[in-house]
């Protein structure tokens, strides 16, 4: 009960003790409202006469506790009782938002001058890492299901068109047109991921301006990352058709005879730059807005055609790896169409701010997390690009880098899931600090790990099952024993993945884009020196467990900062806004 001991009489606490036992609430009805002078406040003047809610005379100075977070939402919940009993709401209906207005209140009244009460007193808030973690079947794993689901089967898509290309490729015969399929595709993965750091800054914006249901805001974001994603989808498209050789040598060698099939792949696939970057960004609007189901629809629809023209336009027409860089510009510009009408007509999009000014207002954050985030993606792609290097130059036959293309594919498509949890944590994150505050953010980023190393398990053991049916991809035996070790360290670094990806998705959701940056630079400059070595040793082996230092570095920056430096570690939970 609210009251203290002493002010009731045995019978009546023994009633309370028994009705909280059976229906809490039963036992407010029988306690006195504890009046307005209990409330915890600093040291205070009493005027003669006063008394305590004992009956004890009060005289001169009284020195209260210092209010901390833990007594100040106690004195909220008496005040929810309070109301309660005065028709002014129910118990049992209290929102986040109106918990938060009544903190605000508390804190007015009893925070002294130039004291922060959220991180001083005596009491300090602290959320351990172990707090929420495993997944129980509660209501926040509904939720994280519910918006994981859709997100899990979109980025499904791409991984699995790109194994439909490489299954029909495959089907080829030739190790040499996988190969420079395969480069190719990298160079184009790699120079679009260096430009496009949009999606990675919009969706936290986007997401908070809509839990704060500021939607005009949120559609100034959405516009402008339109007009950068055109402006730099132009850029990027003349790079790739004005200096394709440039380009493939940072992956293949200047006599590679591989290159046969990699540069027609990489001009056809270069038209698909700026749809792919207007794509990027409806993806990561809608995401910003709690839905992740339209963007399944739009990838399911535009990526179907990829799948039913791959053949037709590799064997049927006789184009080959050509014809599969055609098909997949036309699935490209289906989606990108398609996201525009849509978001047109859900209003987050006007037609007239795609053609006015840029407003610098707007443009900052974008540009101030996407300079982070392009130092991400610059070491994250050098570190790609140099994998792919290696595994081109162990052999001039091509095995070797087929070997590694079916197992990045495998890795990639096992990564999947991760990967969508890591765009939840993206959003969810900045939404929850908005309507639940951080504390409750804490223990959603605690379960969302959970997650992410109970999925990583079971997807590497789900991939070491599958190892006897990696024939599927290719017909020559050599590739695939060649890519039967590399496949195996790939099931094995899904594990240490699942705790990464959802810890990185963290980072982009509290906007440390710079701390993400810089433990991406250390996790590559670690991988490219055990590349020049393992490689040397091992081979294409070597490559893979090179991925594993890369990993465990990106592992070790994720911990730093859920339990140091980020803005949810608990030496920071105590700085809680104001």
């Amino acid at each position: 009960c609210t009251m203290p001991f002493s002010s009731c009489n045995v019978p009546t606490f023994v009633l309370c003790l028994l009705l909280l036992s059976f229906r809490p609430t039963s036992a407010f009805a029988l306690v006195p409202p504890r009046p307005s002078n209990c409330i915890p406040t600093s040291t205070s003047s009493s005027p003669a006469g006063s008394t305590d809610y004992d009956g004890n005379a009060l005289t001169g100075k009284t020195k209260q506790p210092t209010p901390t977070l833990t007594n100040i939402r106690n004195v909220r919940d008496t005040r929810w009782r309070l109301r309660a009993q005065s028709g002014q709401s129910q118990l049992n209906e209290q929102s986040g938002d109106e918990n938060a207005l009544l903190d605000e209140e508390l804190l007015d009244e009893q925070e002294p001058s130039g004291q922060d009460v959220r991180g001083g007193g005596s009491e300090l808030v602290s959320v351990s890492p172990f707090d929420s973690f495993l997944p129980r079947g509660d209501k926040l794993d509904s939720y994280i299901v519910k918006i994981s689901l859709p997100a899990i089967l979109n980025f499904a898509i791409n991984p699995l068109i790109g194994a439909v290309d490489l299954f029909f490729v495959g089907r080829m015969g030739n190790a040499l047109a996988l190969a420079g399929q395969s480069a190719a595709n990298q160079v184009f993965t790699s120079s679009f991921w260096i430009i496009s750091f949009l999606p990675s800054v919009t969706t936290p914006l986007v997401a908070k301006y809509y839990a704060n249901k500021q939607i005009d805001e949120a559609q100034d974001t959405i516009c402008q990352a339109l007009i950068l994603g055109g402006i730099l989808g132009v850029l990027g498209t003349y790079f790739l058709l004005g200096h394709s050789d440039f380009a493939l040598r940072s992956v293949l060698p200047a006599n590679s005879p591989a290159l046969k099939y990699a540069r027609p792949y990489l001009k056809i696939r270069a038209l698909a730059f700026i749809p792919s970057l207007f794509s990027t960004v409806g993806f990561s609007a809608f995401r910003g807005c709690m839905d992740t189901v339209t963007p399944l629809k739009i990838s399911g629809f535009a990526n179907a055609f990829n799948g039913v023209l791959d053949p037709l336009m590799i064997f049927k027409y006789g184009w080959g790896v050509s014809g599969a860089a055609i098909a997949t510009v036309v699935s490209e510009f289906i989606s990108a169409i398609s996201y525009f009408v849509l978001l047109s007509k859900s209003g987050l999009v006007k037609i007239s701010k795609l053609f006015a000014l840029p407003s610098f207002t707007v443009l900052k954050p974008l540009l101030a997390g996407g300079a982070a985030v392009q130092l991400r993606a610059v070491a994250l792609n050098i570190v790609f690009l140099a994998v792919t290097r290696a595994t081109q130059t162990l052999d001039n036959t091509g095995t070797a880098a087929a070997a590694h293309a079916i197992a990045i594919q495998v890795f990639n498509v096992g990564g999947i899931f991760l990967l969508a949890l890591s765009t939840v944590a993206a959003f969810l994150v900045p939404s929850t600090i908005v309507k639940e505050g951080k504390v409750e953010a804490k223990r959603t980023v605690n379960r969302l790990m959970g997650w992410g190393l109970v999925l990583g398990g079971v997807l590497g053991a789900l991939q070491l099952l599958l190892l006897p049916f990696i024939g599927i991809f290719t017909p020559l035996k050599e590739v695939q024993t060649a890519a039967r070790a590399p496949s195996i360290i790939a099931s094995v670094l899904q594990t240490i993945n699942g705790l990464v990806f959802i810890g990185e998705g963290v980072m982009q959701g509290t906007g440390d884009f710079f701390i993400l940056a810089v433990s991406n630079i250390i996790a590559g400059a670690g991988m490219l020196v055990a590349l020049k070595y393992f490689t040397m040793w091992w081979g294409l082996t070597g490559v893979w467990l090179s991925f594993g230092i890369f990993n465990g570095l990106r592992l070790s920056g994720v911990l730093l900062h859920q339990f140091r430096i980020g803005s949810l570690a608990n030496r920071n939970l105590n700085k809680v806004e104001r």
